[in-house]
């Protein structure tokens, strides 16, 4: 099992910027796969971006060239930093990683930015 727990998120105005953070703990080894996904009120869950065990990335394109995914191994945690965000950026975001074969999700954190 892995436990995810999610932080970062807030209120920020249009142009502004959040760090979320994904702590991640339990049975880690194995973990081949980590990234980070949204969801806003009546649509469907998508990526936003993921980083794998060799730390290759890869972005959604509506948010490339103002996010960026990183991973701190020693510290067990990974972040989204999100920058010049924009109003269609507002929903929860997730941290889901993959084991093996099976995924964890984390709870959730509240994006919001106004306009």
């Amino acid at each position: 099992q892995v436990q995810l727990v999610e932080s970062g998120g807030g209120l920020v105005q249009a142009g502004g910027s959040l760090r979320l953070s994904c702590a991640y703990s339990g049975t880690i080894f194995g973990i081949n796969y980590m990234g980070w996904y949204r969801q806003a009120p009546g649509k469907q869950r998508d990526l936003v971006a993921t980083i794998t065990s060799g730390g290759s990335t890869n972005y959604a394109d509506s948010v490339k060239g103002r996010f960026t995914i990183s991973r701190d191994n020693a510290k067990n945690t990974m972040y989204l930093q999100m920058n010049r965000l924009k109003p269609e950026d507002t929903a929860v975001y997730y941290c889901k990683v993959r084991r093996l074969s099976s995924d964890y999700w984390g709870q959730g954190t509240q994006v919001t930015v106004s306009s």
